[in-house]
C-alpha cells in the first residue's frame, strides 16, 4: 500500500470533528499541504504546493475561522487517534507525557495575544526579548516497533498575552494543569508528566496528585528539603513534628561516598558511566515526601532531579527525564519543517499593539470586540492543532512504515541511515514526491471529484510527473 493511502486511512478517522463533508475535505487539503510544503509562507504556500486555483485561498483562510470545524472536538479525536496509532511508553502503570513551552516571534501589531516575551537560553541566535506568542504544549512519548522513541504532539495553546477578566488570577502553571485535564481520553488513566524546572511547583504537583498523576522534573540547585522527624519514644503534648533535619541538595552532592556508579541509561550515551545518589526527603511546598536523584554525569555535570513517585528506580528516573528533549526536537520540526506556528492572521478592527507591550486587558472592551479577539485566537489555535495532527501523521509513517518512506525518498542526507526510522523531514520529502498519489486516493466518489475539479488547476498529475 502506498504512503498516501496509509496517511489518508489514518486522517479519515478525524471526520467527526467536521460538521460537513466539504469542511473535512478542506481540512484534508490543509493537512496535506502542511505535510509537504517546502516553504512557510502561510496559506499561500498551501495553495502553491497543492496547485489550487486562486479562489481556494479564501476558502482555506475561512477554514480556520469557521465554526464547522470544532477545535475541541478535533483535539479530542486526535488524542484518541494517537492512542490508537502509537504504542505509548509506559513507566509502570503510567503513560509518559512531556510538557514544555515555546515562544514564537510575531511582529504583527494587529494580532491578539502578541506581547513582549523573555527568552532564557545560552544560544547566540536567540535575542533576550522578542514580541510574539507564548505557547504551552503537551506531547505523548511513544515507542516504535524497532524501539525508537518519539514525542507525538497532542495540543498547544496560547496561555499569555490576553486578560479577559481582571478577576482571573490563574498563572501559567494553573493553565498547564487545565490543559492536561482537558485531554479527557488521555487523562482518564494515570500519567507521568515530565517537565523542566519551571514546573517544579506546588501549583502543578498538588493538582496532579489529586488526579492520580505523577511528575518528574529537574530541581533547582538551591532546593532545600527535610528528613522526616523522629518520633519520640513517649508521646508529648501538641502536634508531633513533621519536618526533621534541614538539608540542601547541593550539600548532598558534595558527599561522594554516598554515590553509586552505574552505566548510563541514556540512549545517546555509549560506554558512559555515571554516579548517582537517591534520597527520599520531605519537600515543604507540597508537604509530602518526594524522591530526589542527584546525578554526576562526566559530560553534563551535576544534575538534580525530583520525582513525586517514590517507587520509581533512580536510573529509570534518569532515563525518563533524558527523553524530555524529544519535545524540543518536535518543536524544531514544527517550526522549520511543517511551519505549524507560521500563521499570519490579522484582526482588522483591532487596536494596534504598541512596541514592547505586555498583556492586553480586554475587560473594558465591548462584548463584540472580545468576541472578535476570541475568534482570532481560535484561528491561531486551530492552525497549530492542525500542525500537530500533520506532524503526528508524519511520525506515524516514519515509525511504522519507515522502509517504505526510505524507498520513496529521492533526496540525499550526509547522515542518512536507512536502518533507523526517518525523520519528519525525510517523510515530508517522500510524500511530496508522491503528491499525485494523494489526489488519486482522495478522488474516490462523485462529490469529491466535483470538489477537486472546481478548485484544482488542470493537468496537475501530468505536470507533477514531468517535474519529478
Amino acid at each position: 500500500m502506498r504512503l498516501w493511502a496509509r496517511w489518508i486511512r489514518a486522517a479519515r478517522k478525524l471526520r467527526p470533528a467536521c460538521r460537513r463533508h466539504r469542511t473535512f475535505l478542506w481540512m484534508l487539503l490543509v493537512l496535506a499541504g502542511l505535510s509537504t510544503r517546502p516553504e512557510r509562507a502561510g496559506i499561500t504556500s498551501l495553495v502553491r504546493i497543492l496547485d489550487l486555483r486562486e479562489l481556494a485561498y479564501r476558502r482555506l483562510l475561512h477554514l480556520f475561522h469557521t465554526p464547522a470545524l470544532c477545535l475541541e472536538r478535533l483535539t479530542e479525536m486526535w488524542t484518541r487517534l494517537v492512542l490508537e496509532l502509537f504504542t505509548p511508553v509506559m513507566a509502570g502503570k503510567y503513560r509518559v507525557c512531556l510538557a514544555d513551552g515555546i515562544k514564537v516571534a510575531k511582529e504583527g501589531k494587529k494580532m491578539p495575544a502578541v506581547r513582549k516575551l523573555h527568552q532564557s537560553g545560552g544560544s547566540n541566535t536567540k535575542p533576550p526579548y522578542i514580541m510574539g506568542h507564548s505557547f504551552q504544549a503537551l506531547s505523548l512519548l511513544v515507542c516504535g516497533p524497532t524501539g525508537a522513541v518519539a514525542a507525538v504532539p497532542l495540543v498547544a495553546r496560547i496561555h499569555e498575552g490576553l486578560v479577559f477578566s481582571n478577576r482571573d488570577q490563574r498563572t501559567l502553571l494553573d493553565k498547564m494543569v487545565t490543559l492536561l485535564r482537558s485531554l479527557t481520553p488521555l487523562s482518564r488513566q494515570p500519567i507521568l508528566l515530565i517537565a523542566d524546572a519551571y514546573y517544579a511547583s506546588r501549583k502543578v504537583i498538588l493538582p496532579l496528585l489529586d488526579l492520580g498523576h505523577q511528575l518528574i522534573t529537574r530541581a533547582r540547585r538551591n532546593t532545600v528539603a527535610y528528613y522526616p522527624a523522629r518520633r519520640p519514644r513517649t508521646p508529648r503534648r501538641g502536634r508531633p513534628r513533621i519536618y526533621g533535619k534541614k538539608v540542601r541538595l547541593r550539600d548532598l552532592a558534595q558527599d561522594l561516598s554516598q554515590f553509586k556508579t552505574a552505566p548510563s541509561p541514556i540512549d545517546t550515551d555509549t560506554n558512559v558511566r555515571l554516579k548517582y545518589r537517591c534520597v527520599d526527603l520531605l519537600w515543604r511546598p507540597v508537604g509530602r515526601q518526594v524522591r530526589f536523584v542527584i546525578v554526576r554525569h562526566p559530560q553534563r555535570g551535576v544534575i538534580f532531579l525530583m520525582a513525586t513517585d517514590t517507587v520509581l528506580e533512580p536510573l529509570e528516573i534518569v532515563m525518563l527525564y533524558a527523553h524530555r528533549f524529544k519535545i524540543e526536537i518536535g518543536f524544531k520540526h514544527a517550526l522549520h519543517v511543517l511551519g505549524s506556528y507560521a500563521y499570519h492572521f490579522w484582526m482588522k478592527d483591532m487596536t494596534p499593539i504598541p512596541a514592547r507591550s505586555g498583556d492586553q486587558y480586554l475587560h473594558r472592551k465591548s462584548d463584540s470586540y472580545r468576541q472578535m479577539v476570541r475568534r482570532k485566537l481560535r484561528a491561531y489555535h486551530l492552525h497549530v492543532q492542525l500542525g500537530c495532527v500533520a506532524q503526528g501523521l508524519l511520525q506515524h509513517l516514519a515509525l511504522h512504515h519507515g522502509r517504505v518512506v526510505w524507498s520513496q525518498f529521492r533526496g540525499w542526507l550526509r547522515t542518512m541511515n536507512p536502518s533507523q526510522p526517518p525523520s519528519e523531514l525525510v517523510t515530508a520529502h517522500a510524500l511530496r514526491d508522491r503528491l499525485p498519489d494523494f489526489l488519486d486516493e482522495l478522488d474516490h466518489d462523485a462529490k469529491t471529484r466535483k470538489f477537486l475539479r472546481r478548485f484544482r488547476r488542470p493537468n496537475r498529475r501530468a505536470r507533477l510527473r514531468r517535474a519529478g
